[in-house]
Formats: structure tokens, C-alpha cells, sequence
């Protein structure tokens, strides 16, 4: 920890992701972002980095639930008959793509929005449903973030150079200390997926899960990094 302008700013990671003050947020770990029979894997799109990513995810929030670091799901929605988008919006998640038509990705209430059956949240857990890229958007994330103390946003999920990464951003500039969990992000293109954590590294903390599971297990000793 050091001092500038008066303040003490974190520099150790141990100072970081302290479970005293920090919250994983695990984004959009949904079927159809993330699984074999979700939207995007029908559309064609790489699916081979997910299951490792899902696998890191998991055992960050076990990690994270038995050291009492706050857990929050965020779930992606979208409501039928364009209820939920806008022209600009469409723009963004169609026509930039070459579509016409978008696809029903995350409807609520239907199976493609649920979350992939490794990442369930718990009675213990707080979900956020969100509208938009980042969480902060149209969200009550930040007030639950500052009524449960919380200093540090320690991110995980998908899709990297998408909603994580927008997350991540805001989460910086609501405040907040941003920490990526690098191999517990994944997306379809392993190019964007570089460029992205290339860019995030040079504003805040990428790190893999291994220089974080230490810091929380040392609160939970009874829990092992390889169980």
C-alpha cells in the first residue's frame, strides 16, 4: 500500500482481493453464451475455451463462498418483440455483424438465459439481471456493491472483450479496484480474446486465478485449490 494525495491506494495483490472488502462477479455463465446447445454454439461459434474457463470459474466461486467474499451472478436478458432494445442497441448486436435479424440470445425465461448448470448461484448469492454489456448499466449493482462494503470487483466470465470487459471498465470508473481473472474468461475468437486482455492490462489488474485462490484459501484452509 502506498500514499498519494493523501489516500492509501492498494499495490499488493493480498491488499486487492481481501475477502474483507471484495466481491467476485461471475458475468453472464449462460446457456446461450456458454453451452454445446446455446445460440451461439448452433451459430457456428468456437466453443473449445469454455470448458476450462467454466471449470476456473467454478472453483473461484467455491473459493470465494467459503473465504466470505461476496458472490454475484449477473445475468443477461432480453425481452421478446424488441421490449428491451433500441435502434442504436440492434445496431451494436446485428448489423455490425452482418445480421438482420437478431437472434433471441438470453430471453428471459427461457432456457438459453439460465445459467449453465457448473455455475449455479446459491441461497448465499446475490443475482443482478442486466440489459446491456456492463453490469452497471440500468442495474442496482453499485448499490449493492457500496451497501455490502465492498472496494474490490474481482471479475470472471464471458465474453472477454464484451460484457467483462465492459464491467470491468465501469467497475473502474464507478471507483471500484478492477481485477480480470484471466483464464476464467473466455470468448469465440482467441485473437479478440488477446487483444482484449492485452488492452485491460495496461488499465488495471489481470491475473490468474492462481494469485488469487491462495489469498482466499488462506481465510478457508479447509478448502482445496485442487478439489
Amino acid at each position: 500500500m502506498i500514499t498519494i494525495d493523501n489516500q492509501q491506494v492498494f499495490t499488493e495483490t493480498s491488499e486487492l482481493v481481501d475477502p474483507a472488502h471484495t466481491a467476485l462477479v461471475v458475468i453472464d455463465p449462460q446457456n446461450d453464451f456458454c453451452a454445446e446447445g446455446g445460440i451461439f454454439a448452433r451459430t457456428g461459434k468456437d466453443m473449445s475455451t469454455f470448458p476450462a474457463a467454466i471449470r476456473a470459474c467454478a472453483r473461484l466461486v467455491d473459493s470465494a463462498r467459503a473465504a466470505g467474499v461476496r458472490v454475484i451472478f449477473i445475468q443477461n436478458q432480453k425481452l421478446p418483440n424488441g421490449r428491451s432494445t433500441s435502434p442504436a442497441w440492434l445496431r451494436f448486436l446485428t448489423v455490425r455483424n452482418g445480421i438482420t435479424e437478431e437472434p433471441e440470445v438470453c430471453l428471459a425465461g427461457s432456457w438459453g438465459a439460465e445459467f449453465v448448470p457448473a455455475l449455479q448461484p446459491t441461497a448465499s448469492d446475490i443475482v443482478v439481471q442486466k440489459w446491456r454489456s456492463s453490469a452497471f448499466v440500468g442495474t442496482n449493482l453499485d448499490m449493492l456493491l457500496r451497501v455490502n462494503g465492498i472496494r474490490t470487483v474481482v471479475c470472471c466470465g464471458f465474453i472477454t472483450q464484451g460484457c467483462v470487459e465492459s464491467t470491468a471498465r465501469d467497475a473502474g470508473f464507478y471507483d471500484y479496484y478492477p481485477v480480470v481473472v484471466e483464464d476464467a474468461v473466455a470468448n469465440h475468437d482467441p485473437a479478440l480474446h488477446e487483444a482484449s486482455l492485452l488492452v485491460q492490462r495496461s488499465r488495471y489488474d489481470v491475473m490468474p486465478s492462481a494469485e488469487i485462490l491462495p489469498i482466499w484459501e488462506a481465510r478457508a484452509p479447509q478448502l482445496s485449490r485442487n478439489a
